[in-house]
């Protein structure tokens, strides 16, 4: 498999491709965007928290253990004394750090249902709860969120799974197929829990109405089309291929009339307008007509 730091630089990389995106698109604040890159870049070492010494481990249940004890500190702060909430405090601290970290590890194996595309579903919509409820993002923020973990996810499985591949040997390790799938058949009722629990947060999960239009939306992917390429140069210096076609022809075009509100050429011959007839265009102007309803008078005044 791929040690932490392929993960957390393959994953960084494909986060950082989705918040160009993202930026570009201006869907999302900025401020709001870093947020959702570090959910990407958390999500590509996730699967490995079923590996007792690994790092992301480590870091994610000491992170769990630090946000669960201050929970506890600030909603009991006004109920006990200085010295019970520094027990409080310091008891939770442990307990999730070592207790709960001691009791996953005991029920969970490596590549097991954590390295499914299972999980990666329940961790994607547990992380739009999180952006929404504790948070306070909106409800698209918070599935953009859930999208970049997603795609984290997947990155980690599936980079497990192309190291599993021996090029030079060319034959297929046996890990090769443990990773990117989409259940754990070895252990069945690890499964069925992580299947309960999808569904139980997809029924607490904020709305999705605001995410699907926008990312439905045409202009979302016209805005993303038109900006793709540089309009006229490269950095400002190199100009790209279809600018440079498009200026040689620019002369022709406005020649014709061809651009609209461009001033053609003055020395350009008029192009007749085939909707009017030859005789008619030679025709000079006849004079205003007076109004039929109104008689004039010898004088220059208007009858009654």
């Amino acid at each position: 498999m791929a040690n932490f730091t392929t993960h957390i630089a393959v994953g960084t990389v494909v986060s950082g491709a989705l918040a160009t995106l993202t930026l570009a698109a201006d869907v999302v604040a900025p401020q709001n965007l870093v947020a959702v890159t570090l959910a990407g870049a958390l999500g590509s070492v996730l699967p490995d928290i079923d590996l007792k010494d690994s790092r992301p481990s480590r870091a994610m249940f000491a992170g769990l253990a630090i946000f669960a004890s201050f929970a506890v500190l600030f909603n009991a702060a006004t109920e006990f004394s200085i010295a019970e909430l520094w027990l409080l405090w310091l008891g939770t601290l442990v307990l999730v750090r070592y207790g709960l970290h001691s009791v996953f590890h005991r029920l969970s194996v490596h590549r097991g249902i954590w390295h499914s595309i299972l999980a990666a579903v329940f961790c994607s919509v547990t992380t739009a709860i999180v952006f929404r409820h504790l948070l306070g993002k909106p409800d698209g923020v918070s599935w953009l969120a859930a999208a970049f973990m997603f795609v984290g996810y997947i990155t980690h499985l599936t980079l497990d799974e192309i190291y599993s591949v021996d090029v030079m040997d060319t034959r297929l390790k046996s890990s090769f197929g443990t990773a990117l799938k989409l259940f754990d058949r070895r252990h069945i009722y690890a499964s069925v829990a992580m299947a309960c629990a999808t569904a139980a947060v997809i029924l607490i999960s904020p709305h999705t109405n605001t995410f699907v239009e926008g990312l439905s939306s045409h202009n979302l992917w016209t805005g993303l089309q038109r900006r793709l390429l540089p309009t006229d140069k490269w950095f400002g210096i190199v100009e790209t291929p279809h600018f440079a076609s498009r200026k040689d022809d620019a002369p022709n075009a406005i020649m014709t009339g061809a651009i609209p509100g461009a001033r053609p050429n003055a020395n350009a011959a008029p192009v007749a307008d085939p909707a009017v007839p030859a005789a008619a265009a030679e025709q000079p102007p006849s004079a205003p007509e007076t109004d039929s309803a109104v008689k004039r008078e010898p004088n220059g005044s208007a009858g009654p």
